[in-house]
C-alpha cells in the first residue's frame, strides 16, 4: 500500500487522466482532420450521400489506426498484465499457505477482489467492442461478404452499452466506488445529505419559495 501511494501519485494520476484525454479527442477527432469518405464523394461528383457511419468514416480509418493502433494493443497489453497479477497474487496465496498454514483469504483477499472487478470491467470491454470492430475487419478486407444488418446493430448496441455498465459493475464489485455513488446519488439527484435530510441551501429556498407562496395566497 506504501509502494502504491508512492508510485501513483495525484500528480501522475492528472497526468494520465489528461493524456487519456488528448489520446481520445485526437482519435475522435482524426475523420474531422481529413480521414474521412468525403474525397471518395466528391469524385463521384455530388456531395448528396446517405448518412450512414460506413458512408461517411473510411474503413481504413477505423481498423488500421482506430483498431490496430487504439484498441487492440492496449486491450492485449492489460490482459497481460491482469494474467501476471492474478499469477502474482495466487502465488502469494500459495506462500502464505505453505509457510504460515493459516487461511490464505487472510491475505492479499481484498487485492484479489479488486483484480477480479478490474478484469471483469476489461471483460466487458472486450465483449462489447470486439464484435463492432470485427465487423468492420470485414467490411475492409470483405467487401464482397453479407453482413447481417441484425448483427450490425447488436454490435452498435453493446458499444453504447459499455459506458452505461461500468458504473454498475465499479459499484457492485469495489465498495469505494459503490459508496461514492451512493453518496452523488443522494447528493444531486435526491439532493440528500449524507444523513439523509436536505442540504441547508435547498432547504432554504423551499421555505422562501413556500413563504412567497403563502403570501400570494393571503394577497388573494
Amino acid at each position: 500500500m506504501a509502494s502504491y501511494k508512492r508510485v501513483v501519485t495525484r500528480r501522475r494520476a492528472g497526468t494520465a487522466v489528461l493524456l487519456c484525454w488528448l489520446v481520445s479527442i485526437l482519435v475522435g477527432l482524426t475523420p474531422m482532420f481529413g480521414w474521412n469518405n468525403l474525397r471518395h464523394v466528391r469524385n463521384n461528383g455530388s456531395l448528396m450521400v446517405i448518412c450512414q457511419f460506413e458512408t461517411v468514416i473510411s474503413m481504413d480509418f477505423m481498423v488500421y489506426f482506430n483498431f490496430f493502433g487504439w484498441v487492440l494493443p492496449p486491450l492485449l497489453l492489460m490482459l497481460l498484465i491482469y494474467v501476471e497479477i492474478f499469477h502474482m497474487i495466487h502465488k502469494h496465496l500459495n506462500k502464505k499457505v505453505t509457510v504460515s498454514h493459516v487461511d490464505p483469504s487472510h491475505y492479499f483477499g481484498k487485492e484479489l477482489k479488486l483484480a477480479k472487478s478490474l478484469a471483469l470491467v476489461l471483460l466487458l470491454f472486450a465483449v462489447s467492442w470486439l464484435p463492432l470492430h470485427i465487423l468492420n475487419c470485414i467490411t475492409l478486407f470483405c467487401p464482397a461478404c453479407n453482413k447481417p444488418s441484425f448483427l450490425i446493430y447488436v454490435a452498435i448496441l453493446l458499444s453504447h452499452s459499455n459506458s452505461a455498465v461500468n458504473p454498475v459493475v465499479y459499484a457492485f464489485g469495489i465498495r469505494k466506488f459503490r459508496t461514492s455513488f451512493g453518496k452523488i446519488w443522494k447528493q444531486y439527484v435526491l439532493c440528500r445529505d449524507s444523513d439523509g435530510q436536505l442540504p441547508q441551501s435547498v432547504s432554504q429556498k423551499r421555505h422562501r419559495r413556500d413563504d412567497l407562496e403563502n403570501d400570494n395566497d393571503d394577497d388573494v
